[in-house]
């Protein structure tokens, strides 16, 4: 297969989905490539992404303004989003961060209070007592207090989120490739992209939106520079006789005073299985995965033994009515920049661009990180002056 295309954005992720939704609403020509989940993760030889997954913790509390304002653009446009596209990926459940009372030596709720205030968000404080008689499913450590941000704010499905965007990029016109990029080139006036089953296409501009998978080579002209880790997040099974034991619960981040054990936690959710899962995850370490071959034996690898058992005792803690005989794991990356922004700009082709590095902390953000990278792909460069960084990207 051949074809021409003004735009083509590489990578069917979050970032990806909302950066080729945006692009077709403002100009035709657009093509989004990328593969779909795979059925078996465990012999699939292809590439992975980490949204297969029902929930991601959505807030509109950062302690860093332009992560705030990624988010609360974002947010304000899922009603949208959903109903547009007919799918529904929001639960509006709240958030609370939990973490050491006020006036010891962790600054943590400090700064959760600091960030609400500088955003105007409405939260409610509570201590101890208030914490359990609102969430008595949790068991939090003595002296702490929790920060519970009510509205704009729960879990986000990641896998919906990119069913809302794909039907959205459809319906405005683009054309959907079902497919693996192996290569991008500037010659001759044009961009050239290579996928894996030996098709060829041309664009004038490409955008590569790979996650993890942008640091593997031929995607772009130079390496970026991007530290992609392995983690691993456990799934605890809820019985349908007992979810009613959870009614009510939000998505969770807590910080106790061992921060090793800092974890996010998200309320049980029906997953493609039919069964009810509570997901945790918190890496205690870090594994940093190098090359695209490394990122694949990693997904398939199904995550670590040990971070899975540290997972788990910290729910014997922290929600002890919960069977931990009743266990999973999953493996996914997370991509981190230097600067700690999603790295948004072009690569020594002024043809190709990229749009990468999540932090751990994007899926909430995903559709005003989407915009931004259409609107390099438009107008050349990002101006907008709420934003204190332009979102440059490193390379090596």
């Amino acid at each position: 297969m051949s074809g021409h295309f003004k735009y083509i954005v590489v990578g069917r992720g979050m970032m990806g989905a909302a950066a080729a939704r945006h692009l077709a609403e403002k100009t035709d020509g657009v093509a989004l490539i990328g593969p779909g989940e795979p059925k078996d993760i465990k012999s699939h030889q292809g590439v992975f992404a980490s949204h297969y997954d029902e929930a991601r913790i959505t807030r509109t509390i950062d302690g860093n303004a332009d992560w705030a304002l990624l988010a609360n653009r974002s947010i304000a446009r899922y009603d949208d989003i959903a109903t547009r596209s007919g799918v529904d990926f929001y639960g509006p459940v709240g958030c609370l961060i939990v973490g050491p009372k006020r006036g010891g030596g962790n600054p943590y709720i400090d700064n959760v209070c600091a960030a609400a205030a500088r955003l105007s968000v409405a939260t409610e404080m509570l201590d101890d007592a208030s914490l359990k008689s609102r969430f008595p499913y949790f068991t939090f450590e003595a002296e702490c207090e929790g920060v519970f941000e009510r509205d704009n704010a729960g879990y986000v499905n990641p896998r919906a989120l990119v069913e809302a965007q794909s039907v959205l990029a459809r319906n405005a016109g683009v054309t959907l490739i079902d497919d693996i990029v192996v290569s991008t080139r500037d010659e001759n006036g044009v961009v050239c992209v290579a996928t894996a089953s030996g098709a060829t296409y041309t664009a004038d501009k490409v955008l590569v939106a790979a996650g993890g998978f942008s640091i593997s080579e031929n995607l772009l002209p130079q390496p970026i520079s991007l530290d992609v880790y392995a983690r691993t997040v456990a799934f605890f099974e809820i019985p349908d006789d007992e979810a009613e034991r959870y009614a009510g619960m939000p998505s969770l981040i807590y910080e106790p005073r061992d921060t090793r054990k800092h974890i996010y936690l998200l309320p049980p959710v029906r997953y493609p299985d039919g069964k009810v899962y509570l997901k945790i995850g918190g890496d205690p370490d870090d594994i940093l995965v190098k090359s695209d071959m490394e990122i694949r034996a990693w997904f398939r690898s199904g995550g670590r033994e040990s971070v899975r058992e540290h997972l788990s005792d910290i729910v014997e803690g922290l929600v002890p009515s919960v069977d931990r005989s009743r266990i999973s794991m999953a493996a996914c990356v997370v991509s981190k920049t230097k600067s700690g922004y999603p790295s948004i700009g072009f690569s020594t082709s002024s043809r190709i661009a990229v749009l990468t590095g999540g932090n751990g902390t994007a899926a909430k953000s995903s559709d005003e990180i989407g915009r931004l990278g259409a609107t390099l792909l438009l107008d050349g460069k990002i101006a907008d002056d709420a934003f204190t960084t332009d979102f440059s990207p490193a390379f090596l």
